[in-house]
């Protein structure tokens, strides 16, 4: 890929949380990247560190947290994305800026946003929807208040919130979970961004409406162009709407890989076993599910060597539980990080 085709570049990520009982290794060595208007899937169990990776991109890791290492690099179009494809192109270390500079602040919430899991506890309950909303817009875009409600109310209508002239003025608690996540959507798109970074968008909602936010998402990347990082537990979400997947384990990028690659042919034990433990449609009825054995380990007490090899079948003796697994890239770009590649060199041929 060109720095054009590219949008963001992770590597060797590390964040970590600095506690009394011990230091908490949330990310340890994530390595990954996004296309530009591309959707991206990242999967894992809970405690996998997807949601820390997120809140690294945007500088949002509070004490006792902190980046320890590692690179964001952020691929910066010099102009509008109206413009055309190629134009020029910055590349910024979104992790050598300032959480609270003017920088940072520019492009968190302007060029990359982010969609939280729970809207509720986002949303600030003592200021409307709207005044929220319209704060957005005004802190990166130049715009009066008229306008700015002008254009926030156009937004809300644009999710799909009926009358959004009147529901502008709604608190979040007035508003139903589907409308509050709506309401997050237009929030995080006011400013257009070339990144939506979104966190369990669907999480509490039911079906008809999961299927509903899933939809618009989708509808409003190609209207308006942007990527889409999109963190979850459902596996089947990511088949349907994803381009690539990502999958965590304990901190650590496991494999990466087009949608059809990884569902087709998934290299890394972890990826094998999620895939597994899918419930199949039109199995036998009374016939057991295929879980993961174990449990992902205490963060405090990492394993030595690859972290999956307490529970991985494969594991090779005297090299996965001492060794840190290296990371093999086929020529298509695909990327798996365990010791089974360097045993078969499959990569190498």
């Amino acid at each position: 890929m060109t720095s054009q085709d590219l949008l963001l570049e992770i590597k060797g990520l590390k964040t970590h949380f600095h506690l009394d009982e011990g230091t908490v290794r949330a990310v340890e060595g994530v390595d990954l990247t996004l296309r530009r208007g591309g959707t991206l899937g990242v999967v894992g169990e809970s405690g996998c560190g997807k949601t820390v990776t997120a809140y690294s991109i945007l500088q949002l890791i509070e004490s006792p947290g902190r980046i320890v290492a590692g690179e964001i690099i952020y691929h910066r179009q010099n102009g509008n994305r109206d413009e055309g494809s190629n134009l020029p192109i910055d590349l910024i270390d979104l992790t050598k800026l300032r959480p609270d500079g003017r920088e940072m602040r520019t492009i968190r919430g302007g060029e990359i946003a982010m969609i939280f899991q729970e809207p509720m506890t986002a949303f600030s309950p003592v200021h409307t929807v709207g005044n929220q909303i319209i704060e957005m817009l005004q802190l990166h875009i130049p715009v009066n208040a008229a306008e700015a409600r002008r254009q926030a109310i156009e937004m809300l209508g644009y999710v799909g919130i009926p009358k959004p002239e009147q529901r502008i003025d709604a608190y979040p608690f007035q508003l139903s979970g589907g409308m509050r996540q709506r309401a997050m959507i237009a929030m995080a798109l006011v400013c257009r961004p070339n990144l939506l970074i979104a966190d369990e968008p669907t999480t509490a909602l039911d079906v008809t409406m999961q299927a509903q936010i899933l939809e618009l998402m989708l509808r409003l990347q190609k209207e308006m162009g942007m990527a889409i990082m999109l963190i979850t537990h459902n596996l089947g979400v990511v088949a349907e709407i994803c381009d690539e997947v990502a999958v965590m384990y304990l901190g650590e990028m496991v494999e990466q890989a087009s949608v059809d690659a990884l569902f087709h042919d998934p290299l890394h034990p972890y990826t094998q076993a999620l895939l597994r433990s899918i419930p199949k449609l039109g199995a036998n009825k009374g016939g057991r599910l295929d879980p993961i054995t174990g449990a992902v380990p205490d963060p405090y007490n990492r394993p030595t060597g690859c972290p999956f090899h307490p529970r991985c079948a494969v594991a090779i003796e005297g090299k996965c539980a001492t060794q840190p697994s290296p990371v093999f890239r086929k020529p298509d770009g695909r990327t798996v990080r365990c010791w089974q590649y360097a045993e078969t060199h499959s990569f190498n041929d």
